[in-house]
């Protein structure tokens, strides 16, 4: 059975029409056992307000409903994002590491909300279980994300005394994860499953499966460039996000491992399908630009095409806003 405001194209599905933000979605939970909530929004594009406001309207509406209804398990979506990304995270991390402390804002933050209303519905709600499933960054076709867009750009962006590590999920691989939640009853340690493909690529390995070269930079000045356009809205990627691009995080999935659950793709997989779905495409510190723009940018030494970037970039916004 699926839930979703409109009836999909899924064959074989019974579908039931309801908004995941709408109190009418307890009315649509009868005869539920295991609620999966994955209409979340992890767009660049959206206004982070708004984006915000959706994600944790739903989170609260599913499990408010859920409990009204005496559903007996719900799933939420977050992301390995939550563990934070540093340059001294071990590869990989244990996945009952403590979520990182300070989650800054973006998805980051939202993602940190969302499992904070977890841990109050588990105590406020003692008959729901609440579990919380950590995807690491997702790719599959037609996905347009910060790691997406990253990989859209004349050259990847590094950080001085760091290398890289890289992990990804496929969407198909989240789907099976969760389908054997579900079936096979799998819960973490305080409700938190981590899934991913096993092990990770490194900075140079993941360089010479995308055909693509660095360019370096001392970390404060990348992360106070990036912090300086996101600030007056130039670029969706804010400093905290940007540090997912350049520091490691990457999960050991030790429940789905422990439980029999393996990913059908490798990281390899996986970065060669985000490079497939972002072909054609082009983009600046997690900004889609034209062609031009990009093939300009790339002819520069690192420091000067972050500060084109940043200019040019600022032009424009003052140019739209003028004529607005």
């Amino acid at each position: 059975m699926a839930i979703d405001a409109h009836r999909g194209d899924a064959e074989g599905v019974t579908w039931r029409i309801a908004d995941a933000r709408s109190p009418s979605l307890a009315s649509r939970l009868a005869g539920v056992d295991v609620l999966v909530h994955a209409d979340d929004d992890r767009s660049p594009d959206t206004p982070p307000v708004k984006r915000r406001a959706d994600n944790i309207r739903a989170a609260q509406t599913v499990l408010t409903s859920a409990a009204a209804e005496r559903v007996p398990r719900v799933i939420l979506l977050t992301s390995t994002m939550v563990y934070g990304a540093a340059p001294d995270n071990p590869v990989p991390m244990p996945e009952d590491a403590p979520v990182a402390a300070e989650m800054g804002g973006g998805l980051i933050g939202e993602f940190a909300e969302i499992e904070d209303l977890a841990r109050l519905a588990r105590r406020a709600h003692p008959g729901l279980s609440v579990s919380v499933v950590r995807p690491a960054p997702l790719v599959g076709p037609d996905l347009d994300t910060l790691v997406t867009r990253h990989f859209a750009a004349p050259r990847l962006l590094t950080v001085k005394g760091c290398e890289q590590q890289w992990q990804f999920c496929h969407v198909d691989d989240l789907a099976d994860a969760l389908a054997f939640v579900v079936a096979h009853g799998v819960d973490g340690k305080d409700g938190a499953i981590a899934v991913g493909c096993e092990g990770a690529l490194s900075q140079a390995e993941a360089e010479e499966i995308a055909g693509m070269r660095r360019f370096e930079l001392p970390a404060n000045f990348a992360f106070g460039t990036t912090q300086r356009l996101h600030r007056v809205g130039i670029t969706p990627a804010s400093a905290d996000e940007i540090k997912f691009l350049v520091y490691p995080c990457v999960v050991d999935c030790v429940t789905l491992r422990e439980a029999g659950w393996r990913p059908r793709h490798d990281n390899a997989d996986a970065l060669r399908v985000l490079l497939e779905a972002r072909a054609g495409e082009h983009a600046l510190v997690g900004r889609k630009v034209g062609r031009k723009e990009a093939t300009i940018t790339a002819a520069g030494a690192a420091g000067a095409a972050v500060a084109a970037i940043g200019t040019a970039a600022a032009v424009r916004h003052l140019r739209k806003r003028r004529k607005g």
